[in-house]
């Protein structure tokens, strides 16, 4: 054996078999390792590295190999990979077609890198040869090294087109020699560590090696993750079992939050790339071949990762305290590209089951896991969300799932979201449903299954809601319902009005399904909130309806304990009545109950007709005028004759003193005038020449100062009730140019609803009147006689695509969400300071709008001082108020 020249030593080890190695280890090992540190030739690098791998190492003892070979040679090796991974850096910038000299070197130094990995690859692969279990310690060195040379190449073939600027062609070949000798080295490592043995009894250093191990591993997946759909999953699959098969030992050491936005983020990224594909599929009407082959594959990798998600969550779910907002993303970002979101691709349905089967019924066991687990409850019912307008519908979806799964729980998880820490599961339902303003109206729609064995048919987003919102208070434990008549009474009083009815119509399920006491409790209770609020509030208007609903839900026996509770003849119960249809009442009651409202009502309308007749004193009116509507609503000609005559001289009375002007003024005026217009309709064919002209003045006089839609809506109604009327010879010359004057106008303007409206009563007009020759005076344009003749044909308007309506419903949701926020008071401050804007001048509009404010709020003051003595600290206010005032007009002088 030489012992000097190296060279010769090395052709000497070329004829060396596997016992001459074997004997003379101790002697060449330290040789050999002393030429593989001195050496600064690349190739012949390469050539001592293969000789001690492949002839030396397999004669090293399992005991020895960290200390007398890996600590010693795999140093020296990164450090070799460093330099060929810089030159080949370098070298590429420059690289060109016309430079062979330069392209030459550039294959030569990836020749020598897919080498070098070849090495590495065989050495590895033959400590997985070794039939013993392999300590970790024994090949501390190992892991990280291999994991460094892996990551590191993985991210230049990742950079490969910038790094070759545009002449990626020149070493395509060897580029893929090398990225596939890199993928048999992870692919060999795997296996290595899969049979590497770490007991309880591990030291730390095993603990912080193998935990090092991870997490480069899961550094290595970020950067592969668009690069192979294989390796990619097989990384994964390597993190997840490695973490789960050493549990006990790393899970107070791993960076679960690192692991779980990797799981999420590739997770979603093999979402969106289905979805793209998809979408491609149906732009292209392609159902089979490459296009649908890549997409299977990639919803299978959806899958993988919900599977991965799942198991990871089941074992470190305590760990995740901190990164719940990331999951609750993960399901809105989802839920947000897929039908029925707005914001969804468009895609088949046959993809759209295919990513529902696959992959959407895999991730869902997640919520399951995550139910008992507080923090991710308070990240999904917390109130300072802020979520964007794609991810309200996810939002409502996500709550919906939970209520569908919560019947199951424990009744401990059952009260974790139930009761909650800001909002309970039943406010945070109704708060994000309201959000869905666009996908309520467009409507969308879901599959839900209506008969048990039958399939799913779809529902729009509101009878979806509804029904598992019924079905989760079905199964409400009985200590929860503070939490859930909380809820109900909110939505009900919500400034959103679909918001207000699916309340209502859940209270009432809750009154079908609960105990007849309950629903008489509940009735009692709304009651008296009625008669404890002021009647203007629109909050009124909500509770009256429910309470009119809720009534026909009551037991018979209940019914008469509330009538006689709130005895229709006190006056302040009126307030109460003139909400509930009497038909909701059992025949003796309801006659009895019509009669007497129909006296305390008239006693009202005489006491107040014969005092001064103060506006101040006008409500109470009004609330009397309504249930006398609401007694003729029930009986109308069924009432006795000497009722009917009396409740007729009533209304005549109101007519002989209402001005135009006063009621165009005041509130108050308008609202009697529209309650007298609906009364009138009882008796149209009651009413004298007189009195009927007293309406048609009022109501002319009125027009020409531009009255609010609802008194429009009433005068629509009225006069639609003409045409039963014959119209008394002395009135005609009055009455037929004003009631064709007023269907006119009506059937122009330009309010949507109004003309609708306006289009019903005219036709309903036409077919019944007497006054022929009316008819075509109402029609005083070309255009009005267009939309009637277009309206009686049922001829539709220009349609609205399907693109163009989700595009206004988008837009249309931005501006209700502003107004509801609004109209509720729930614009808070998000505790970031605002962006600084441009400073502008004022505009005109801007000052009226002020000034108009300031004006209403003084009328405001103006009515409630005419309807009692004000508060002591009143005056000192105003006086106060006419300072600034003062002030304020001395600026602008």
């Amino acid at each position: 054996m030489s012992q000097t020249d190296p060279e010769l030593l090395l052709q000497e080890l070329g004829g060396w078999d596997w016992d001459l190695c074997r004997r003379e280890l101790p002697a060449v090992l330290p040789r050999l390792l002393s030429m593989y540190q001195e050496s600064e030739d690349w190739t012949e690098h390469i050539r001592v590295l293969r000789i001690l791998t492949e002839m030396f190492l397999p004669h090293i003892s399992l005991a020895d190999l960290e200390q007398t070979f890996f600590s010693k040679v795999l140093p020296k090796t990164l450090q070799l990979f460093d330099n060929l991974m810089y030159e080949l850096s370098s070298e590429a910038k420059g690289l060109t077609s016309q430079n062979m000299e330069l392209c030459s070197t550039v294959r030569n130094i990836l020749q020598t890198m897919v080498q070098l990995l070849e090495t590495l690859t065989g050495c590895v692969r033959y400590v997985c040869t070794l039939q013993e279990c392999v300590p970790l310690e024994s090949i501390r060195t190992l892991p990280s090294s291999v994991l460094y040379v892996i990551k590191n190449t993985f991210t230049h073939c990742k950079d490969s087109e910038s790094v070759y600027c545009g002449h990626l062609h020149l070493i395509s070949d060897l580029l893929q020699a090398m990225f596939k000798e890199t993928y048999s080295l992870q692919k060999q490592l795997m296996e290595l560590l899969d049979v590497i043995s770490m007991g309880s009894a591990s030291t730390e250093d095993n603990i912080t090696d193998m935990v090092s191990v991870i997490h480069t591993v899961l550094e290595i997946c970020s950067v592969i993750s668009s690069m192979d759909h294989a390796l990619h999953a097989n990384t994964w699959k390597f993190i997840i079992k490695q973490s789960l098969k050493h549990h006990s030992l790393l899970q107070c050491h791993l960076k679960h939050s690192d692991i779980l936005s990797g799981l999420c983020k590739d997770t979603l990224l093999s979402f969106h790339s289905c979805l793209q594909l998809a979408e491609q599929m149906k732009m292209s009407d392609i159902q089979e071949g490459t296009d649908l082959r890549l997409f299977q594959k990639t919803v299978k990798l959806c899958r993988f990762f919900a599977n991965s998600l799942v198991h990871y969550t089941k074992e470190f779910l305590s760990f995740f305290s901190d990164s719940c907002s990331q999951l609750h993303q993960l399901f809105l970002q989802i839920y947000s590209k897929f039908p029925p979101s707005l914001y969804a691709p468009e895609i088949s349905e046959v993809h759209r089951d295919e990513i529902s089967r696959v992959f959407l019924v895999t991730l869902d066991p997640l919520i399951n896991q995550l139910l008992p687990f507080s923090p991710f409850m308070e990240q999904v019912l917390s109130e300072k969300l802020g979520l964007p307008p794609e991810q309200q519908l996810p939002q409502c979806l996500i709550l919906i799932t939970i209520m569908d799964k919560l019947s199951s729980q424990p009744e401990e998880v059952q009260t974790l979201w139930n009761t909650g820490k800001s909002l309970s599961l039943f406010s945070a339902l109704f708060f994000s449903f309201q959000q869905c303003a666009g996908e309520l109206s467009l409507p969308v729609y879901l599959p839900e299954v209506i008969s048990t064995g039958q399939p799913a048919v779809p529902i729009t987003l509101y009878h979806y809601v509804c029904v598992h919102l019924c079905s989760f208070i079905a199964s409400t434990l009985p200590s929860h319902f503070p939490q859930l008549e909380y809820a109900l009474l909110d939505a009900v009083l919500s400034s959103s009005m679909i918001t207000s009815l699916l309340a209502m119509d859940s209270w009432c399920f809750l009154a079908r399904y609960g105990t007849a006491e309950l629903c008489a409790h509940h009735v009692v209770v709304i009651t008296h909130l009625i008669k404890s609020w002021p009647s203007d509030c629109y909050q009124v208007s909500a509770l009256g309806v429910l309470l009119r609903r809720m009534l026909f839900l009551m037991a018979p026996d209940h019914q008469a304990k509330f009538a006689h509770k709130f005895h229709p003849e006190e006056v302040e119960n009126l307030a109460v009545w003139q909400h509930i249809s009497l038909k909701a009442l059992n025949p003796d009651l309801r006659k009895r109950v019509a009669c007497q409202l129909c006296v305390a009502g008239l006693a009202q309308c005489r006491r107040w007709l014969n005092s001064r007749r103060s506006l101040g004193e006008l409500q109470p009116v009004n609330t009397a005028l309504s249930v006398l509507l609401v007694a003729c609503n029930f009986a109308g000609d069924a009432l006795e004759a000497e009722l009917q005559a009396s409740v007729l001289g009533v209304l005549g009375q109101f007519w002989a003193f209402l001005q135009a002007q006063q009621v165009s003024d005041e509130p108050c005026l308008q609202q009697t005038l529209c309650l007298l217009l609906h009364l009138l309709e009882f008796f149209i064919q009651a009413l004298d020449a007189q009195l009927i002209t007293q309406v048609f003045a009022l109501q002319s006089s009125l027009f020409q100062l531009d009255p609010p839609d609802h008194v429009r809506l009433a005068m629509v109604d009225f006069l639609s009730s003409m045409g039963k009327v014959f119209i008394p010879q002395e009135a005609q010359r009055q009455v037929v140019p004003q009631l064709s004057c007023l269907f006119a106008s009506l059937l122009a303007d330009q309010t949507w609803l109004i003309h609708q409206h306006a289009l019903e009563a005219f036709t309903h007009f036409a077919e019944e009147t007497s006054h022929e020759d009316v008819v075509p005076q109402c029609l005083n344009s070309e255009e009005t006689k267009n939309k009637v003749v277009s309206f009686l044909a049922k001829t539709r308007q220009v349609e609205e695509t399907a693109e163009a309506r989700t595009e206004r419903m988008k837009q249309e949701r931005m501006t209700c969400s502003a107004q509801f926020m609004k109209m509720d008071g729930e614009l808070e401050s998000t505790g970031e300071p605002l962006a600084k804007r441009a400073c502008h001048p004022p505009s005109e509009e801007q000052y009226k709008s002020a000034v108009g404010t300031m004006e209403g709020a003084v009328e405001a003051v103006k009515l409630l001082l005419r309807k009692g003595s004000p508060p002591a600290w009143l005056a000192v206010k105003l006086e106060a108020l006419h300072t600034a005032i003062a002030v304020l007009r001395d600026s602008v002088r």
